[in-house]
């Protein structure tokens, strides 16, 4: 009954003596990881089976799974504990029985406790950890679905969509909205003394504080070097990747996941789909033969959004940081490592926020636009408000957490259709850092113009009721953010939203001003509109310079000559803007779901596919 003899019964062939099963306890004693675990991971020897074979070898029943004849009834104090749970008991026709994924040591002690007291073998059913988590999380469905939905607005009562987004209030700011894009069509014709200025200053200052933010950016000795962390001291790391109706994706990203430089015993990888796409969730249970993958499927239950997928997810991390990825997703394989070390160096950073790169920019000339805006975007912009410790609008994938930071401030809104913006603006107001690093992930563009309206109505949408809820009671907002990130969130986020617009109104207006011979042509007299027409140059000449340096930074200035159809693209944008107002009033918390595996290139090369 020692230690040895346990697992050379479950090693099998797998060992040939007692000193490679030494071997095997020491590695997985040295990696800090359960050794059952630990046979499975690297002899390549399912879960289910090393199981099997422990419950044999202790003279245990042994259940695949929690049989559905055990009640729904498990007793959960603290619903983040959920990870950690590993016993449940229920009460099966005349007797008390005890389900359990006992670890290496527990399960020697029972095999002793046998010998003295062998009746309670009746009363033992050992089970894979993997099925003692899904079973316990199925019997608390119902509290993990009211706390993904209530959480947040329990904790903080004035940041939640679901709460301070009300008829009355969408109203007031869907009109204030119209009223400025109408004003700005009339400013050629009446009061530019007063509607100049102000639309310089609405434009202007979004459009120069990210040029001076990109510029400071070209520095390539910024991003400190920080020491890689040893092996043996890399924590478990969580990875949380939502799907829905994504059936398509799962071998694509199972393959990049599975590429991911870090131990594997350290991994845990939750796929979280909803229960209303059946055919993503047989397509994740089709890949579960990897130990570090695991499924959990989110009950049918409105809203159907991503942000509520990730909060009922939430509770069953079990590492120390955890990151989020999305269906299409590429990350560089030692992006973990590297976040790790970039945590331990700064030991009160709690998010960062990796690099998204395009890499299917070459699809045609909406990819390429979609691939400058993100070069500039999170290459650029977003570093220099780390540097300068602005508030940082995180973007919807591969955002890194320190796990007790994230639970602190209430995770996600399960009713905000940009969730990252929010939680970043949210981690900025309680005081929590955020930084950013220049390990990158992958993404793949939409190629449609139908797909990429769908996708950016959503993030305007988004990006209003961000603006709506921090703004619905501005005098805790300005005490919370101080002065100047209060007026950063003002510019950055407000100019989200109300730039492209208000610049594709001034094209209008140049182009029928200059179609009907008036006074503004091309080379204007009159100074007010003199001032308009440098408004105009310099919003789209900023964005041009940003998106330019960001294409230069990732090896693809050959798409700057696409900028040129950058009012066709801000166009576009107005339109997903009124779609956005439409929806704000008639659907607020929908969420479009973006189709992903629509491109001809093979994914991560950039190599044109047959």
């Amino acid at each position: 009954m020692s230690p040895v003899d346990l697992a050379r019964f479950v090693l099998g062939d797998a060992c040939q003596n007692d000193r490679q099963v030494l071997g095997m306890l020491e590695q997985a004693l040295m990696s800090e990881t359960e050794p059952l675990r630990f046979f499975a991971l690297y002899l390549k020897i399912d879960e289910t089976e090393i199981y099997s074979r422990a419950a044999r070898w202790c003279g245990l029943a042994f259940s695949p799974d929690i049989p559905e004849m055990v009640p729904a009834n498990p007793r959960i104090v603290r619903l983040d504990t959920l990870a950690n749970v590993r016993t449940l008991r229920a009460r099966l026709f005349d007797r008390d029985v005890l389900f359990t994924s006992a670890g290496f040591s527990e399960l020697l002690r029972i095999r002793r406790q046998l010998e003295i007291q062998p009746e309670l073998a009746s009363r033992i059913c050992l089970v894979p950890p993997r099925a003692i988590r899904s079973g316990v999380n199925e019997r608390c469905a119902d509290l993990l679905l009211n706390q993904a939905r209530t959480q947040l607005a329990r904790r903080w009562p004035f940041a939640s969509a679901h709460l301070d987004l009300g008829l009355p209030t969408r109203l007031v700011f869907g009109f204030c909205l119209v009223l400025l894009v109408l004003l700005a069509a009339l400013t050629p014709f009446v009061l530019y003394p007063v509607l100049v200025p102000l639309l310089a200053f609405i434009l202007l200052t979004p459009a120069l504080f990210r040029l001076v933010a990109a510029i400071s950016s070209l520095d390539p000795d910024l991003e400190p070097v920080v020491a890689p962390v040893p092996d043996a001291d890399l924590p478990v790391y969580s990875v949380l990747v939502p799907l829905r109706d994504e059936a398509n994706m799962v071998n694509q990203l199972v393959g990049a996941l599975s590429r991911i430089d870090y131990p594997r015993e350290k991994l845990d990888i939750k796929f979280v789909v909803e229960s209303s796409s059946p055919e993503t969730v047989e397509a994740v249970r089709q890949a579960l033969d990897d130990p570090c993958f695991e499924l959990v499927v989110v009950p049918d239950q409105k809203p159907h959004t991503k942000p509520k997928a990730l909060n009922y997810a939430l509770p069953l991390v079990r590492g120390e940081f955890v990151v989020v990825y999305d269906a299409e997703d590429i990350p560089e394989p030692d992006q973990l490592r590297r976040a790790v070390a970039c945590f331990r160096d700064q030991p009160g950073l709690d998010c960062l926020q990796a690099e998204l790169v395009i890499d299917n920019a070459d699809e045609n000339w909406l990819s390429a636009l979609f691939c400058a805006e993100y070069a500039g975007l999170f290459g650029l912009v977003l570093p220099a408000l780390s540097r300068w410790k602005l508030p940082l609008p995180l973007g919807g994938t591969s955002n890194h957490f320190r796990l007790q930071s994230l639970r602190e401030v209430g995770g996600w809104d399960a009713f905000n259709v940009t969730e990252d913006a929010d939680l970043g603006i949210r981690l900025s107001r309680l005081r929590y850092r955020t930084g950013t690093f220049s390990s990158r992930t992958y993404e793949e563009a939409p190629i449609t113009i139908r797909g990429w309206l769908a996708q950016r109505t959503r993030w305007m949408k988004g990006w209003m009721q961000t603006f709506i809820v921090h703004n619905r009671h501005p005098v805790a907002f300005f005490k919370d953010m101080g002065w100047r990130n209060f007026l950063i969130f003002q510019a950055f986020v407000g100019g989200l939203i109300v730039s492209a617009p208000l610049h594709t109104v001034f094209v209008l207006v140049l182009a029928f001003r200059a179609a009907t011979g008036a006074a503004l042509g091309i080379f204007p007299q009159d100074i007010w509109h003199q001032i308009m027409l440098g408004i105009f140059l310099t919003g789209y000449g900023s964005a041009i310079a940003v998106s330019t340096l960001g294409l230069k930074r990732i090896g693809l200035p050959r798409l700057a000559p696409y900028q040129f159809l950058l009012p066709l693209y801000w166009g576009l944008n107005s339109l997903a803007a009124a779609n956005a107002i439409y929806e704000l009033f008639f659907k607020p918390y929908y969420w479009a779901k973006t189709a992903h595996g629509l491109t001809r290139f093979a994914r991560g090369t950039g190599i044109e596919t047959n």
